[in-house]
């Protein structure tokens, strides 16, 4: 099931011509920048500061409305893919620019709701964030990127990209 879950996230993520020969190579990829914004907002949530979920909010925007300069991407290149000889990561699609700019928005809202002392706020918009990073990190399912999918009448597809579908 690894196998397939991981093929289902990377076509979920907007690489419809991905293939299990890919696997081993883009999935850890594509993983890098959610497993870094994993550990950011973490010590977000511990320290509750929020020019850390503003900055982060600031990135994942840039991320979207310049995906080819994307420095979470830039970072895996140069300091993973280049020095080992694995292909880089390529801009991200749409569905991946999506789930980005829905994260964008969680952590634009966490921010103004710590700065502004709306504790209650702040607590839903971090749970929500958790449990979607948690699902993103330890369940290979992007809801961001699963939603895009469901907007743009694809749902069958969304479907099949599920981590517990088979065979694609």
């Amino acid at each position: 099931m690894s196998r397939d879950a991981q093929l289902n996230f990377i076509q979920q993520q907007g690489f419809k011509d991905a293939s299990a020969a890919v696997c081993e190579t883009q999935y850890p990829a594509l993983m890098f920048q959610p497993r870094l914004i994993g550990v950011i907002v973490a010590l977000g949530l511990i320290l509750q500061a929020p020019a850390l979920f503003l900055l982060l909010s600031a990135v994942l925007w840039w991320n979207v409305l310049l995906p080819a300069l994307n420095p979470f991407d830039a970072l895996y290149n140069g300091l993973i893919a280049v020095p080992k000889g694995l292909p880089k990561l390529r801009p991200a699609p749409g569905p991946r620019r999506f789930a980005q700019g829905m994260a964008a928005s969680f952590m634009l809202g966490i921010g103004l709701s710590i700065l502004w002392e709306r504790p209650v706020a702040a607590g839903v918009l971090e749970g929500l964030l958790v449990v979607a990073l948690a699902a993103l990190v330890f369940g290979k399912f992007c809801l961001g990127s699963y939603i895009f999918h469901l907007i743009r009448g694809q749902a069958a597809f969304a479907n099949r990209t599920l981590p517990w579908a088979r065979g694609n």
